[in-house]
Parts: structure tokens; sequence; C-alpha cells
């Protein structure tokens, strides 16, 4: 039976994985993923009582919401911050992957270099992802991994152990469900897998694998029709104002950091599809290719191109080439390639520490952060009590993770004005700026009640974007002046006064606090 190694063989895998630790002191600094924080504060909310998708609107479907209830429910025992509750449930998820893609594994037929290379890979896959660490593309990529393994040794014909599979099959399947853009994913492999099986194809059709994880998201789909029903509902109003926004597929594609992937992933494609039959290992180097292609393509679907989406896309390619490179050194049949085992997984590590520097934003925003716009907020956050905060702005950052680093809650049922955008993403048919209040629809009048009702209940401060993320027509559209066209919000503002300016954000504080 395969074991872990003992603590003695742990000097060599921790030694390789040196590159990419590197990455652990800005992991482990401020300032937190934006959205990542903002998801957090809704469960948070949730677990207070707030009721998700009646009292709190949000696109993202319940999942995420629910796995961050746990770090949630940590930070409410007072032991430790919820910021560190989510690192710390993420590396829990990291060790767990380790743990089953070690048992997955073939690794007696695993050549020397490969070998060492496997053995760092989930900590490569944990620390790599820089100021992305645990958003939903991060988190598939670890859950995914041991599935992945093991998709390669059932597409060679290999038996997995069950206990191990079941758990790879469990932990792919929920983190595939944080989006249905990745089902993409398991789709290209399972296609892979029932094509290559040496069994046949009918032996193929009646695997547990690809039932059991469709079980799992027909068992969550229905837990969200029994349980969260407002979600369907909230889904037409998603489509509607929220879906159509996004880059053009030639924006998406040719982004700086999605064409340097794409060049990446295409060099390797252009010499594995011409090389990958006369591979002995070829079944690994094409589930990793498969499910880089899987990533591309879900990337390229949600039309957006921000850098987590290209997260997964940089992985999966980087996992790619080290397969490819350790599988050529273990061919070369030299004794010194088993010797030098742990360089060549250092140099591997390197490679991902490196193309990660280049590409992502960390450790440029750690070091940046005294500076920038999140740090200025939490100061003047910090300045007074904690509490709600009224946030009008269109975007999350740097509203979080400020706000979470400052104990304050978001006052709106939104995270931000993700709705108000959506209702004036185009010109109004007559000129005008606003919609008449006599001609506004129950969508508009909920986003004018809510801010309303949220101000009248005296929040600890407003906190207002001056650049509202709504087109240009005729004139620039004015959030302050739009939501004071109601008469509640009005007196309530009254109340209030300018306290702060920073970059193109206005904060307001009650008169009465006022020193």
């Amino acid at each position: 039976m395969d074991v872990p190694p003992s603590p003695r063989r742990w000097v060599g895998p921790v030694a390789s994985l040196l590159p990419a630790l590197a990455f652990l002191p800005a992991i482990c600094a401020p300032p937190f993923n934006h959205d990542v924080a903002a998801v957090l504060q809704f469960s948070q909310r949730w677990l207070d009582g707030a009721r998700l998708y009646r009292d709190l609107l949000d696109v993202n479907p319940p999942l995420i919401f629910v796995l961050n209830l746990l770090p949630a429910m940590l930070a409410r025992t007072g032991l430790i911050g919820a910021l560190w509750a989510v690192r710390l449930c993420v590396f829990a998820l990291g060790v767990l992957a380790w743990r089953l893609s070690w048992r997955v594994r073939d690794r007696a037929g695993e050549g020397a270099a490969g070998r060492a290379f496997h053995d760092i890979l989930p900590g490569l896959l944990l620390l790599c992802a820089g100021y992305d660490f645990a958003q939903r593309e991060h988190l598939m990529l670890i859950a995914a991994l041991p599935y992945l393994f093991a998709a390669a040794r059932r597409a060679a014909g290999q038996a997995v152990p069950r206990g191990a599979l079941a758990g790879a099959v469990i932990l792919a399947a929920l983190g595939f469900a944080l989006k249905p853009y990745f089902l993409g994913i398991p789709a290209l492999v399972e296609a892979w897998v029932l094509c290559r099986r040496p069994d046949g194809a009918r032996a193929g059709l009646i695997d547990p694998v690809p039932w059991a994880m469709a079980a799992i998201w027909a068992a969550y789909l229905a837990a969200i029709a029994i349980f969260l029903p407002a979600y369907g509902a909230l889904l037409h109003l998603v489509f509607r104002l929220y879906v159509p926004r996004g880059l053009s597929l030639e924006q998406t594609l040719t982004g700086s950091r999605m064409g340097a992937v794409e060049c990446f992933l295409a060099a390797l494609s252009i010499v594995l599809v011409w090389r990958i039959r006369r591979i002995r290992r070829a079944s690994l180097l094409a589930v990793f290719w498969l499910a880089a292609i899987g990533a591309l393509a879900s990337a390229i679907v949600q039309h957006k191109g921000w850098s987590y989406h290209v997260v997964p896309i940089e992985m999966f390619t980087c996992a790619l080439a080290c397969e490819a490179a350790t599988g050529f050194l273990d061919r070369l049949g030299h004794p010194g390639v088993a010797a030098a085992r742990h360089r060549i997984a250092a140099c591997c590590a390197g490679l991902f520490a490196l193309y990660a520097i280049s590409n992502g934003e960390a450790p440029w925003k750690e070091i940046a952060y005294p500076g920038s716009e999140v740090a200025q907020l939490v100061r003047i956050l910090q300045a007074a009590p904690r509490g709600r905060v009224l946030v009008l702005a269109p975007g999350i950052y740097p509203i979080y993770p400020a706000l979470n680093m400052a104990h304050d809650r978001q006052a709106l049922d939104a995270m931000n004005l993700w709705v108000l955008q959506g209702l004036y993403r185009s010109c109004l048919a007559d000129g005008a700026r606003y919609r008449p209040r006599a001609a506004i629809g129950p969508t508009e009048r909920h986003v004018l009640d809510d801010a309303a009702r949220a101000l009248a209940a005296r929040p600890v401060a407003l906190v207002v974007d001056t650049v509202p993320g709504i087109p240009w027509c005729g004139s620039e559209f004015d959030i302050l002046t739009y939501f004071r066209r109601d008469p509640l919000f009005a007196a309530s503002f009254a109340r209030y006064h300018l306290a702060a300016r920073f970059s193109h954000f206005l904060v307001f504080r009650p008169k009465e606090t006022a020193r």
C-alpha cells in the first residue's frame, strides 16, 4: 500500500517548493483579494440572519457562499479573523488535494523526475495563484488535480484505489460546480477517457465516475430549487442586466495576460499533438492539455478576461510544460536524472513562480499596499466606530477588502451597484440622464428604496464613488445626484457631512460625529 513519505523524505519536496513558497508572504499580506472578501462578507451576513437572494442579491450561484460559511463560522468564534479563516480553509483544501493526489497516482510507474514534480504540483497550484488566492477559479484548480491524476490512470486502463477515487471525484465535482463555465473541463477529460480506455467504449459508458459527478451536480441543482428558490427568480434579472455586459470575443482573446498564455499553450499544443502518440505518459499529458483547453474555453465564455479567469489556463499550461519536460528527462534513462530529481522539481517550481510573477499581481500589489486605495479607505473607516457602511459604488475594489479589514459591513442588499449599471447600460430614448420617478420599474424602485432605507438606518459612514461605471449620455451619471432624488434619501443625507476624499471616492459621516 502506498503511504505518504516519512518526515525525513519531506526534505527534498519542501526544498523543491522553495521558489513557490516565496508567494507565501504575499498570500498572507494585505490586501486580500477583493472578490473573495466580498463573497465572504455575504456569507457572514447570511450567517447573521440575512436571506440569501432575498436580502442579499448577487449573481453568483450559492455553492461559493455555502463554502464560505465555514470561515464565517470560524471567525464568529473570535479566535481568528475572517480573512485568516479563509486562508486557513484554502490551505486545508490544498493538503486534502495533496493527500488524494498521492493516493490516486501510479507512483510506481512514474519516472524519478516526474514523481518529484507530481509530489510538489499540489503545492504549486495552491501558492502560485498569488493575489487571486481563494478565487473560485483557484479553488477549482486545487480541487480538480486529484481527479486529473485519476483520469490519466483510468484512460490507461489502470485500477485506482476506490476510496481515494471517490474522494477525488467528490472534491472535483464540487470544484467544477462553483461555476457552470467549469463543466467543459470534465466534459473534455471524460470524453478522452472514454475514447482511450483499452477495455472499450461500452465499459466506459458504465464507468461510475462521470455518473457520480453528474449525480452530485443534479443534487446540487435540486438543493437550490428546494432551499433557495429565490435564486431562480433572481436569474432572470441576472441575464437581463448582468450577463450582457463584458468584452467582445476579440477583446477577450487579445488581452495582454490572456494573449501571453494563449501563445504558450499554442506552442505546447503544436509539439504535443505531433508527439503525443509516441510518448509513454501520453495520458497525463493529454489530461493536462484538455484541462488547459477547457479552462481557456471557460474564460472565453465568461467574456471578461479578468486575472482570475486566466489563472487556471496559466497553471494547467505550466503543469503541461513541466509534465512534458520531466517526461523527456525520464525517457533519457540517464542515471543522473534520479539523483537530480529534486533539483529538476525545483526548476519546475521556478517556472511556475516566474510565470506567475511576470503575469500576475503578486507581490507587487502587496508591496504597494501602504499607499493603495484599500489602505486609505481602511484608515478612514477605522477612525470611527465599527458598523454598517453604505457604499454606493459600481465596483468591488477597493470597497472590499477594506470593509472586511475595518470590520464593517455593507448596508446595501447588493455588493455594489451592478443592478443600477445594468439598468443604465444604454442611453435613454428621450435623452434624459435619469428616468423620472413616475416612470421607473420595480427593479429600479428597489435600488432606490434599498439605498434610502439603508441611509435612514444611520450607517456609520456613506461612501460614494464619483466614477459611476455607466456610459456617458450627454452628461455624466452622478450617483449622489441620482439617489438624492428620493425624498427619504435626501432627508437622511442632510444629516451627513463630507468627512474625507481619496482617489475618486467621497466619504460622509453623521454630523453629530464631527470633531
